[in-house]
This record gives C-alpha cells, sequence and structure tokens, in this order.
C-alpha cells in the first residue's frame, strides 16, 4: 500500500496514476480517502485522481500525533504533490478537506489549478455549535463511541437513512481517542479567511447541500460570492457529505467543471 514519507509522518494515499489533469482529493473530519470513491471511479479514465488520509485519520492515523493547523496540513498536500512530481492539479476537499484546500491556494498558489469545494467554508467554526461537539467528543474519547453518539454523528455527517452508514460507524468506533482530540482541536482552532479568499483567482466550484446541517448553505453562498471566479451548486436534499450520499448530483457537477477547465 502506498505511504509517503513526509515532513516526519508516513501518509497514506492512493494515486490511480496515468497523463490526466491531476486531482487531488482531501476529506472530511472523521472520514478518509474512501468517501471520494464515487468520484474517483468516474474520473480515474481520464484523470490522475490521489486521495489521501491526512492527519490523525484513517491509515494514516499513528499511535502519536502532533498539534497541528490546516496550514500543516496544506503543506503536507503540497510535499505530496511535490512527492509525486505532480507541479499543478486541481484540489477537491469536503469540509476539512476545504479547509486545508483554500490553505494550501492561499500559501502555494502555484500548485493550485482550480479547487472543488464540497459543504465547506472559510469561516471559522459557529461558535454556537461547539460546546456541543466538544462535550460529545470528549465523552466518546474516555468512554468509547456509544450507538447513541454514533447515530447523532451520522446524522450530522451523512444524514438519516442513507445506505452505506453502517460501514462508516464501524470506522469511526476504531478511531483512537488522541487522534479524535488533537484532529477537533484543529477544527476548533482555526483562523478565519473569508476576506483572504478574495486573492484566490483560480476556477472554483462550490458545491453544498441545502439539507447540511453542520455547514449552513448561506456561508456557502459567502464563501462563492467571495471567491473572485466561483459558481455554486446546491444539491437539494444532501448533508454534509453530499458527495457521498448524493453522488448522483455531485459528480456530475464535478465533471462538467473540469470539462470547462480543458
Amino acid at each position: 500500500m502506498p505511504y509517503a514519507s513526509l515532513r516526519g509522518q508516513e501518509i497514506f494515499y492512493e494515486d490511480s496514476g496515468g497523463d490526466g489533469p491531476a486531482i487531488v482529493f482531501s476529506h472530511g473530519l472523521l472520514m478518509d480517502h474512501e468517501m471520494f470513491a464515487p468520484q474517483v471511479a468516474a474520473l480515474r479514465a481520464r484523470y490522475r485522481c490521489i486521495a489521501w488520509d491526512e492527519r490523525g485519520h484513517g491509515r494514516t492515523a499513528g499511535e502519536h500525533i502532533a498539534p497541528f493547523s490546516y496550514y500543516d496540513s496544506a503543506d503536507d498536500l503540497a510535499a505530496l504533490l511535490q512527492l509525486l512530481g505532480i507541479k499543478r492539479a486541481v484540489l477537491a476537499g469536503m469540509s476539512q478537506g476545504g479547509y486545508l484546500s483554500l490553505r494550501c491556494a492561499l500559501t502555494h498558489p502555484d500548485l493550485v489549478q482550480a479547487l472543488i469545494l464540497i459543504d465547506t467554508q472559510a469561516l471559522p467554526e459557529d461558535p454556537q455549535k461547539m460546546p456541543g461537539y466538544k462535550a460529545m467528543l470528549e465523552q466518546w474519547a474516555a468512554e468509547g463511541l456509544s450507538d447513541a453518539t454514533a447515530g447523532i454523528i451520522e446524522h450530522i455527517i451523512l444524514g438519516d437513512g442513507w445506505e452505506g452508514a453502517a460501514a462508516w460507524k464501524a470506522k469511526w468506533k476504531q478511531v483512537q481517542p488522541h487522534n479524535l482530540l488533537a484532529s477537533f482541536t484543529t477544527l476548533g482552532s482555526r483562523d478565519d479567511i473569508s476576506e483572504r479568499i478574495a486573492s484566490i483567482h483560480v476556477p472554483a466550484l462550490v458545491i453544498h447541500g441545502d439539507q447540511d446541517v453542520a455547514i449552513e448553505l448561506d456561508r456557502a453562498r459567502q464563501m462563492a460570492q467571495t471567491l473572485p471566479d466561483a459558481q455554486l451548486v446546491v444539491v437539494s436534499g444532501g448533508g454534509h457529505a453530499s458527495n457521498l450520499t448524493h453522488a448522483d448530483v455531485v459528480t456530475p457537477a464535478i465533471v462538467k467543471f473540469l470539462d470547462r477547465l480543458q
């Protein structure tokens, strides 16, 4: 399995290879590279698709994790591209993956051809939600993931009744407390880049579910309006991980956007 020794850590990634334009998929909090399976399956014949596990997640998660920011994660992404010999790529990120992709566009602009921003935002976390999240995750870290809490996480990320939820809940039960708490600290302490993104001039596709309870649609609208060259696609009935639960809407929108870049 492919691991990259980068910046003092072993980062897991999958690379479809090929000579097509490169797309790097960055997942959300509590998810991993597999959340982009529908998009990779649809695009790999024409594009070089790279999907990776970020710090504290999936197969990159280890027994120890140092405090980090999304700028660190952006540097991880940049280092991975350099290792793979990719000079420029489309960055596709969902939620947390969007946070690091936006910061990569700010700090490594020469690497970024375009952005695909799925159920994400440029603002910090809603302060009214943070105490509830903090209490829930601290209990999870101390006592393990209960079925009740798994159901709440499912509702927040995947919505209710999605057929693939059981597999993700099984993964969440395996998350180690130190990775969970470090990743949540990074989420809650990130800076506000909502004004800085006006300097990002690459084409951007903003995709957002209108039923996303983690990030309200208005935040995505604001981001799309601030980015100089952005278009917004609203996914009817979509929640936070709309690329998974509503892949039949999200994937064609991505394909259409990518076709326009050629």
